[in-house]
């Protein structure tokens, strides 16, 4: 047997051959090279071998700790993703909370009022259905913080108003104007039986305007074209990159006086013999509350509370309005639609009651 089959097996790091004997050479044929002893590793391969060791374990721990965080963030993600889905198929809210007993009802104007808007009127008529369909309410309060906006989403909620009012005669419905109650928002504040603000509120401003921006002078300065194709002489009606026309001008102008008109007799219908007589009443113009009291506009100066506790003799309020879903919410915060809103007002012409 040869002295590599020997049964002693090498250590880590075992000690360095000794020098063999004289006469016992590494050039002897029996011996081998490392003569009788087997070969010994030196001191510092052990400590390499250890060190090696050591990182692969290191690894290995490493590994296991990116597979429990990689399991714990998919987690997260899920987690994520399923609260997401649920706020996003939430529906809107109609705000609506402990309504037993008697109370006051309230319904939140805030806004533009537009069919996009929080303040729409599918938003608004739901709410109010609500307030007045309620067993409990004494009577309704519009809190009303808004400039106005679409004529016909104003016509929708003054007409429903006016129905409401017929259904349930003995509940009043009071609107509070707090820091405005302009155009359209004031619009639909003429369809309550009274009206209520706060002596330096905003109020007013029954009048109609459209507008938009014209670019024919600026594609001139940069050397641009309008190729514009119809069938129709009046599809490319008041086009902001053609040159305005008289005749399309004074079409335009009939529409805004024609909606002006309405406007004009929903408020004499809302508020009858209250209004005052004078001449810049209709013309546009807004006031403060303590001058809208003195031109009929408004029936007195007060809050929504105290309307609540002096008028109605019902100091709690329930809120019935509509409101935005928390994924809405989110989204409004981040101020997603900013870019499309300063887009749509730039190219589009928007009539609206101001």
């Amino acid at each position: 047997m040869s002295e590599w089959d020997s049964d002693k097996q090498p250590g880590w790091g075992d000690e360095p051959a000794q020098p063999e004997e004289k006469g016992q050479g590494a050039s002897s044929g029996k011996k081998g090279w490392f003569g009788k002893k087997q070969p010994a590793m030196p001191p510092e391969s052990g400590r390499d071998w250890r060190l090696i060791e050591k990182l692969v374990m290191s690894l290995q721990a490493e590994q296991r700790r990116s597979r429990r965080w990689g399991i714990f963030f998919k987690f997260l993600t899920f987690g994520y993703l399923f609260v997401l889905l649920f706020l996003i198929r939430s529906p809107i809210g109609d705000g609506m909370a402990g309504a037993t007993g008697a109370h006051t009802a309230l319904v939140e104007v805030n806004g533009t009022i537009a069919a996009d808007e929080l303040a729409s009127a599918d938003n608004l008529v739901g709410a109010l259905r609500s307030a007045f369909e309620a067993e409990n309410s004494r009577a309704v309060v519009l809190r009303i913080n808004s400039p106005g906006g679409s004529p016909v989403q104003s016509g929708y909620v003054y007409d429903e108003i006016k129905r409401l009012r017929e259904e349930y005669p003995d509940k009043k419905l009071y609107a509070v104007i707090s820091d405005i109650g302009a155009s359209g928002a004031y619009y639909i504040a003429a369809a309550a039986d009274e009206i209520y603000a706060n002596r330096a509120s905003l109020v007013g401003s029954i009048g109609v305007v459209a507008g938009g921006f014209g670019f024919t002078g600026l594609m001139e300065k940069l050397g641009v074209d309008r190729r514009l194709y119809t069938a129709g002489e009046n599809k490319a009606f008041l086009d902001p990159f053609s040159p305005e026309r008289e005749g399309e001008v004074a079409f335009w102008q009939s529409v805004l006086e024609n909606t002006h008109k309405q406007f004009v007799e929903a408020v004499k219908a809302g508020r009858g013999d209250r209004l005052a007589e004078n001449e810049e009443l209709f013309s546009g113009l807004v006031w403060s509350g303590e001058q809208a009291l003195e031109l009929g506009l408004i029936d007195g100066l007060g809050s929504t509370s105290w309307v609540a506790r002096q008028l109605v003799g019902e100091e709690k309020l329930v809120d019935y309005s509509r409101n935005r879903s928390p994924f809405q919410e989110l989204v409004d915060q981040l101020g997603v639609a900013v870019g499309e809103g300063v887009a749509s007002r730039m190219l589009e012409s928007r009539l609206e009651i101001r």
